[in-house]
């Protein structure tokens, strides 16, 4: 496949022909990379929805010079060869972003302190990075009562995004789909058919991806504080999936089983509900030694690798 050239906030780069501006961006690394509340790479068709990715593109390519007219998603834009794009270096790209944040805390309640996915929140992130001190929104926020969708997953539809990471998961990892975007505009949520539980064996990778904590455990559900956990790799042999997770304990006792995520936050491989749900004693797991934490984050405090 031939190679392009794209330059980023002044950083060029080589990738492959096809690949997106987000994914070049990761190939730098660092603060070039665009955040992204929808986009996941091993989900196809993701991205598009959130907005927060969004980028300038100074100069088309070496053949047409011309900038895009409008800021443009990066994780649905492809690259073209002498492409320049602006992202922490443009100030239209900042407020653009301040506002895009804005929109996705329309609705979002202050659950912070009670929600489970606090201290590995993206959208904590994204507001700690772009939001603004106070909400310009006097409107009345839309509200919905938690719900079970399964007797493994709580569903608490006020802090959901729309990302659709949820419904590809369904759509892709398993044979039969039972939730999805019900309703139109704002009166659009995530919600099950009738009456019909999500029950499948990979269900549970709705909620690992998930960036905000409208999809949660319900087997870990108020039992504690994420960087009040030790984070341990291990795995098994499980005739389902790869079997290899991580264990978040609390002394000897594992509190929550996770899949193993990237530095992006998404899922290096899926994991099966058997070893999500099924296996919290010590004795079902080979102990592969602490997870290795990056020191930026909330969960590794005081237990970081150095």
């Amino acid at each position: 496949m031939s190679l392009v050239k794209v330059t980023i906030d002044n950083i060029e780069v080589e990738v492959e022909s096809g690949t997106t501006i987000l994914n070049a961006a990761r190939k730098i690394g660092g603060n070039v990379v665009p955040p992204a509340m929808c986009y996941y790479s091993k989900l196809e068709g993701s991205g598009g929805k959130c907005r927060s990715c969004l980028v300038k593109v100074a100069q088309g390519s070496s053949k047409d010079p011309r900038p895009m007219t409008k800021l443009v998603a990066s994780c649905r834009t492809t690259v073209q060869d002498g492409m320049v794009v602006q992202n922490i270096t443009s100030p239209e790209v900042m407020e653009a972003r301040k506002a895009v944040t804005s929109f996705l805390l329309l609705n979002h309640p202050l659950d912070c302190p009670v929600c489970d996915q606090a201290g590995e929140c993206h959208l904590q992130d994204l507001s700690y990075d772009h939001g603004l001190v106070d909400t310009q929104t006097t409107e009345e926020r839309r509200t919905f009562a938690p719900i079970d969708i399964g007797d493994k997953i709580k569903l608490h539809m006020n802090r959901c995004i729309l990302c659709y990471r949820c419904v590809m998961v369904a759509d892709q990892l398993t044979d039969q789909r039972v939730h999805g975007v019900l309703g139109r505009g704002d009166h659009c949520e995530i919600s099950t058919y009738i009456t019909k539980a999500v029950d499948n064996d990979f269900s549970g990778n709705m909620i690992d991806v998930c960036p905000v904590g409208a999809l949660t455990d319900q087997t870990f559900r108020f039992k504690s504080r994420v960087w009040f956990t030790k984070p341990v790799d291990a795995h098994r042999h499980c005739p389902k999936c790869c079997g290899k997770t991580v264990l978040w304990m609390k002394g000897t006792e594992i509190l929550r089983v996770t899949g193993r995520k990237d530095k992006y936050g998404e899922l290096e491989e899926f994991i099966c509900n058997d070893c999500r749900f099924e296996h919290k004693e010590t004795k079902d797991w080979v102990i592969e030694g602490p997870r290795k934490i990056e020191r930026i984050s909330v969960i590794g405090q005081n237990h970081y690798e150095k």
